[in-house]
């Protein structure tokens, strides 16, 4: 897929653009190529275009938003986490522990702890107020930067053992003087020193059934439930069979399942014990269960591999993949001296259809529908467990309960070929099951992927890694991981850059920005075209948010001030000239929001003109930033829009020391002049 800007082709030459100034002669020596970019006039020896359609490698393009941040959280995102919220038990005593400005808050995993953080933040400073810190921050040193609500979650032991409560008293006075307010979320079993006692508060989960019908009551002021329907489901919910599943799976999690399931219900006319059914084959239990009645099945076991690490893939995706794990086990158990028993019955040539193996495992196809990860949207039928969260579980437990099967998984991601979306949904049930691996060596086994020629192995790998860095406990690992491939090999970097372009980089833009500026450092200057691709894929998904817009172009601005013919000028020239020439990313190249010149220099007028100064300061950027100026001057609502006046005066007090700024006045000057006569003769 071609992600970057080569010059219109119906577009006019940038010597005409006003303030070029080319002379004739170079006008007459025009190249033409098939591929790549030619070149005209002196650039200074230095200008490298990136034409990424030399290198097309097959991925999915899709960027993921991260649920943990270290920054500000969009208000929306805290709307959605706050759907359906129910107060509970210890709210009361939190909201009046909060009067002294910091709440150390103890919760057992899935009780809706952290849901009940951003109750308490947002209700003080608003649904854009709260700013997530890093779990390994340092809380005795770090003090609030603005009146906002600060969450930090999953405090590490280290850090709880330093928050005595004179530290703690004198964070709590800075949160004060800054009008600010922080909650620090933690393990059960933390340690706190005794003297901090009075800033901890325990959290005690909501009750399940108030949670199960506020979310039915939701669902039926939405309109995805008539009132009939409603009764009907809060009758089931009220009956015995419900209330003990729920006093058996009391977590809010649970209670949002079972109201999704009777909303589901309502509209397919399903029973209520499949809704049951449903909801207990995901658990960890079913999960045991299922593994030890298949462990003598090679194709029972492959099946369900496939359906638990490609959940929502194709049948025929499926089937690929189990049909090439299955070989893989049988030299697994062979090593192992486990081979299935010998039959004395004669062989079935045929064997089951694939819809009674899938049944036979608790799995099923979904209605045929058209693929959503690929540009051709062929007709595909997913394949999904019946049961809610039972590909999870199963993934878990077998890949991390039984030896050698981790090996015996990647051998089979290996030898299948790419498929649109393989990547993406490989990458997230990864990530969520190594999330829960242990020992120093856990994300060694990324690296088999993460130093692939293949593109769509190391995306495979940005999106496990952006998945498990959102897991407190071993975030610190993930970076410490990614600082360390930043400064590896060019493969390496890739799969650095490819991490940033997804959830890892919108949760923390600043260290995404800063890991892109390390890959590029100590590149060779000749930019490899897989390494480009990457950064430019990074810095376009930074750009699908509002707020990363700013720190974006301040480092594209730093890179263009780089030594000319570095790696980083080479990527700021090919950002300016996306920007002047079209846009960046390039339209039909992954990215929601494309940055224009124009567009810049309305939104953020102060960093635009940097840039269009340095721009034109630039030989190897000139011809392209002259360009645009004068499609914004030519254009009279963009020339509005912009304040282009104000921004021809800024250029103009700037112009002393700026010989490519008073190269493009001039020509501006006499390009204007030469109009008018034309106009008068006329």
């Amino acid at each position: 897929m071609e992600q970057d800007i080569q010059p219109d082709t119906d577009q006019p030459h940038p010597s005409a653009a006003p303030g070029a100034g080319q002379s004739s002669s170079l006008r007459e020596n025009r190249q033409r190529v098939d591929s790549g970019v030619a070149l005209m006039g002196n650039v200074g020896g230095d200008f490298t275009f990136l034409n990424i359609g030399a290198w097309n490698d097959e991925a999915t393009e899709q960027f993921l938003t991260p649920r943990l941040r270290e920054g500000p959280y969009p208000a929306d995102e805290v709307r959605g986490r706050l759907y359906g919220f129910v107060e509970p038990p210890s709210y009361t005593r939190c909201r009046k522990a909060f009067d002294s400005r910091i709440v150390l808050l103890r919760a057992r995993p899935g009780t809706g702890g952290t849901t009940a953080a951003f109750a308490l933040l947002a209700e003080r400073h608003g649904q854009g107020g709260v700013t997530g810190l890093d779990a390994m921050a340092d809380l005795s040193v770090w003090r609030p930067k603005a009146g906002r609500g600060y969450l930090l979650q999953g405090l590490p032991a280290a850090s709880a053992r330093s928050l005595g409560d004179v530290r703690l008293q004198g964070l709590a006075e800075a949160l004060h003087g800054a009008g600010a307010h922080l909650i620090v979320t933690m393990a059960h079993d933390t340690w706190l020193p005794p003297d901090a006692n009075r800033w901890e508060e325990v959290h005690a989960a909501p009750e399940p059934h108030g949670v199960a019908e506020k979310r039915l009551r939701l669902m039926a002021a939405e309109g995805r439930l008539d009132a009939s329907q409603l009764d009907a489901a809060l009758k089931h919910l009220a009956s015995r069979e419900f209330t003990d599943y729920l006093s058996r799976h009391s977590l809010p999690g649970d209670a949002v399942d079972l109201a999704d399931g009777l909303q589901q219900s309502a509209e397919t006319t399903a029973s209520t014990a499949a809704v049951l059914a449903d909801l207990l084959t995901g658990t960890e239990a079913a999960a045991r269960s299922a593994l030890a009645q298949a462990r003598r099945s090679a194709d029972g076991v492959s099946l369900m591999a496939a359906v638990a690490l490609l959940p929502g893939q194709d049948r025929t995706v499926i089937e690929q993949f189990a049909a090439t794990m299955r070989p893989l086990l049988g030299e697994r158990a062979a090593e192992a001296g486990r081979n299935e028993p010998p039959s004395d019955q004669s062989p079935d040539v045929l064997g089951p259809s694939l819809e009674d193996r899938l049944d036979a495992i608790g799995a099923r196809p979904l209605a045929p529908r058209s693929s959503p990860t690929d540009r051709y949207r062929y007709p595909v039928q997913p394949i999904v467990f019946t049961g809610r969260h039972r590909a999870a579980t199963l993934l878990r437990h077998l890949w991390l309960d039984f030896e050698g099967m981790p090996e015996v998984l990647w051998g089979a991601l290996e030898q299948l070929r790419y498929q649109p979306g393989l990547d993406l949904c490989a990458g997230e049930a990864i990530g969520r099951v190594l999330a829960h691996a242990t020992g120093p060596g856990a994300l060694s086994q990324l690296h088999r992927f993460a130093s692939s020629d293949f593109r769509w192995r190391r995306r495979l790998v940005a999106v496990a890694l952006g998945e498990i860095v959102q897991h407190p406990p071993v975030s610190g690992a993930v970076k410490e991981q990614m600082r360390r491939w930043s400064r590896a090999s060019t493969v390496l970097r890739c799969t650095v850059a490819e991490t940033c372009a997804g959830s890892y980089g919108l949760a923390r833009p600043t260290a995404a920005l800063k890991l892109l500026d390390t890959v590029l450092d100590g590149s060779s200057p000749e930019l490899d075209v897989k390494l480009r691709t990457a950064v430019s894929l990074a810095l376009g998904a930074l750009l699908t948010e509002e707020g990363n817009h700013l720190e974006v172009l301040e480092t594209v601005t730093r890179w263009l001030e780089t030594g000319r013919g570095t790696p980083r000028h080479t990527l700021a020239v090919h950002v300016v000239h996306s920007v002047s020439l079209s846009t960046f990313p390039q339209q039909g190249a992954p990215g929601v929001v494309r940055m224009s010149l124009a567009r810049i220099l309305e939104r953020h007028p102060a960093k635009g003109f940097a840039l269009v100064v340095l721009g034109l300061d630039d030989p190897a950027t000139y011809e392209a930033v002259a360009q645009g100026l004068g499609r914004v001057e030519a254009d009279p609502e963009t020339f509005q829009r912009t304040a282009f006046e104000q921004v021809l005066s800024e250029l103009s007090r700037s112009a002393r020391h700026r010989r490519g700024v008073i190269r493009f006045l001039l020509g501006r000057h006499r390009d204007h002049t030469n109009a008018m006569r034309g106009r008068g003769a006329s």
